[in-house]
């Protein structure tokens, strides 16, 4: 039973290989044919996994009914780790006598591999492929050509090996040498239009940015060059005359030129329509995808390269300018938006349709619209924001003469203006010249009464002189008063100060500052002379801070404060010389409340700070008896030292 089971899936698997195999349909080439294109059905196909089938295997009578029908219009490389086979059956009714080359379209095929029937039955192989350099290949052309080596008459089974990490249009197509030769001149032809227009654009703008110095023209050549590197490296072109030896570069330059197009474009959409002041919310929005798009392209470039093909990424940036553009002519009503959404649109068109040829949904779409509708569109792009920028020009021109014409009557007016008050000014000139005149004669009068008491003036000036003298020698006499008297009060002020207990301000007048209390510290520290503590040496300089002086043999420098009793102090110097004072007058009988009123400071940094005091006195209570109100002073240095 289970025999009999095996037996009749194996029947039915042969069928449908069966089946599969006579769907195949023979193309036929006459004398006549000079172009045709194999699609659908013309083509069978077989997947190797594994990559490692030879030819010799795939063309092998076990192999030959496992190829089957390609399902799209044109085939494709659906699993990118897989190599594929395809195998085309032609028919020459006659021999033919113009040689013939069979070309693939999609220039972004790693390797393909071509074998041909020889007339006497085996086969030749040929290689080329985007990985390969461009010299290896058979015709210098940026597509993949393979000669056909046998033309006789008969029916023949070509092999193709193909295999590529991005995914492609397999198109197969057969020429003569003739066809091809006019196929390429008329297709290179194309691209020296293309390109010159680019050129010619760009230069334009270049010029224009020379001459205004405006940077939407800056942003919009490198917009155009990215444009420009972007079809020649996929179109080929780039990798035959820029990079022939390094194919590597292949799988590179059309990430980044995408990743130019859709920054420069983003960015030349800002400047063109001023979308920061006429849609701030879109400028934002540019400005995110703009950041999103680098990161992208900074992953793609560093970490997966493979993720360039996602091409489809750069519909969001299209469509935010696209977006955008419509926004701001159909809400600001801003003119040169209606060239540039007109632009954007047949980008959009050509987008679209490269996408639906790419997923081989444009059967109904003529070959050369499909495959070049992106060039067409970035051309009628380019054509279109040229208008804009022209509309832009001419409504800045436009603005720029109405303000000439506001100037001009601006002008008018002030000279007009500028006449009547001539005029006016005239009057009263001639109007003040005759009261001026008649002053002068005023003024005549008056300075010969001016005359006669300047006499009586200078004769009193001459007394005045004789007083000042005698003023000036009884000011001498004053300021010598002055000196004494003063003295006198500084005298008075310390004689207080050590009779009789006095409050802040009043003790303030004997010790206002910091410099005022160094200076009486040092004066009281080093009264008997200088000797250094660390190695006794008698003469000394000034130091860093005031009053501090440094050794002139060791350097060591001996702050005023040390060995006082305001070392590590942290309260103001001259509030803790009146603390010691209170606290000596007061038999350290007063509180820390009390001096923290009298001080304002804490009661607890006084409380710390009087028992300090307060050890001190009760060390040298001997050494203070008889002293008086004078002997807080003896309290300040450190006896120990």
């Amino acid at each position: 039973m289970l025999k009999i089971l095996r037996k009749t899936l194996f029947l039915l698997f042969a069928l449908c290989n069966a089946v599969n195999v006579a769907a195949q349909k023979t193309v036929v080439f006459t004398a006549k044919s000079y172009e045709h294109i194999f699609k659908s059905k013309e083509v069978v196909t077989f997947e190797d996994p594994t990559d490692k089938l030879t030819f010799d295997v795939i063309s092998s009578p076990a192999y030959h009914d496992k190829f089957v029908n390609n399902i799209d219009y044109y085939p494709k490389n659906y699993n990118r780790s897989s190599a594929y086979w395809y195998r085309i059956k032609v028919k020459f009714e006659e021999d033919l006598e113009k040689a013939s080359v069979i070309e693939f379209f999609d220039q972004i095929t790693d390797h393909i591999e071509a074998y041909f029937p020889k007339s006497d039955g085996t086969y030749s192989q040929s290689k080329s492929g985007a990985d390969l350099e461009f010299k290896q290949r058979m015709y210098q052309h940026k597509n993949f050509e393979f000669l056909i080596q046998n033309l006789e008459k008969g029916e023949y089974y070509y092999y193709f090996k193909v295999k590529s990490k991005d995914r492609v249009n397999v198109i197969i197509v057969f020429r003569t040498i003739e066809r091809f030769i006019q196929y390429g001149l008329t297709e290179y032809l194309t691209y020296g239009l293309f390109y010159g227009m680019i050129f010619i654009f760009s230069f334009h703008n270049l010029l224009m940015y020379l001459a205004v110095r405006r940077r939407q023209y800056l942003y919009y050549i490198l917009y155009i060059i990215s444009v420009g590197l972007y079809e020649v490296s996929v179109d080929g072109i780039a990798y035959q005359y820029l990079w022939p030896k390094q194919p590597v570069w292949n799988e590179y330059a059309y990430g980044i030129a995408l990743f130019c197009i859709s920054s420069f474009a983003l960015i030349f959409t800002k400047e063109l329509l001023h979308v920061k002041q006429k849609a701030p919310v879109f400028f934002k929005i540019i400005n995110a995808v703009l950041i999103l798009r680098l990161v992208f392209f900074l992953v793609c470039l560093f970490y997966n390269p493979d993720w360039f093909k996602y091409k489809f990424v750069e519909f969001i940036p299209l469509s935010i300018g696209f977006i955008t553009g419509i926004y701001i002519f159909w809400k600001k009503r801003y003119r040169p938006a209606r060239f540039f959404v007109v632009g954007y649109t047949f980008l959009f068109l050509g987008f679209i349709i490269k996408i639906i040829h790419i997923l081989g949904y444009a059967r109904h779409i003529p070959g050369a619209l499909g495959y070049y509708s992106l060039s067409f569109g970035f051309l009628l792009e380019m054509i279109f924001l040229s208008f804009a920028i022209g509309d832009q020009v001419r409504i800045l021109k436009r603005k720029k003469e109405n303000a000439q014409k506001q100037i001009i009557k601006q002008m008018q007016l002030n000279a007009e203006m500028k006449d009547n008050l001539n005029r006016q000014l005239e009057a009263k000139v001639e109007e003040r010249t005759q009261e001026v005149k008649k002053q002068a004669v005023a003024l005549q009068k008056q300075n010969d009464t001016i005359e006669k008491q300047n006499d009586e003036l200078l004769s009193k000036n001459n007394l005045l002189q004789e007083q000042a003298e005698e003023i000036s020698r009884m000011n001498v006499l004053l300021e010598k008063d002055n000196i004494n008297l003063k003295t006198n009060i500084e005298k008075v002020t310390e004689a207080r100060v050590n009779a009789t207990e006095l409050d802040f301000d009043e003790f303030s007048l004997k010790y206002p500052d910091k410099e005022s209390c160094y200076k009486f510290l040092a004066e009281l520290k080093w009264e008997s002379g200088y000797a250094c503590v660390k190695c006794d040496h008698p003469n000394y300089c000034n130091g860093k801070a005031p009053y501090n002086r440094r050794c002139t043999k060791c350097a060591y420098e001996e702050s005023v404060l040390h060995q006082t009793i305001f070392e590590n102090n942290r309260i103001p110097i001259n509030k803790a010389f009146y603390l010691v004072y209170l606290m000596y007058n007061s038999k350290g009988a007063i509180s820390s409340h009390k001096l923290s009123e009298k001080l304002g400071i804490r009661q607890s940094t006084c409380w710390t700070y009087a028992s300090k005091v307060k050890k001190v006195m009760e060390e040298r209570k001997k050494d203070l008896k008889g002293t008086g109100k004078s002997g807080w002073s003896k309290l300040v240095l450190d006896k120990k030292a």
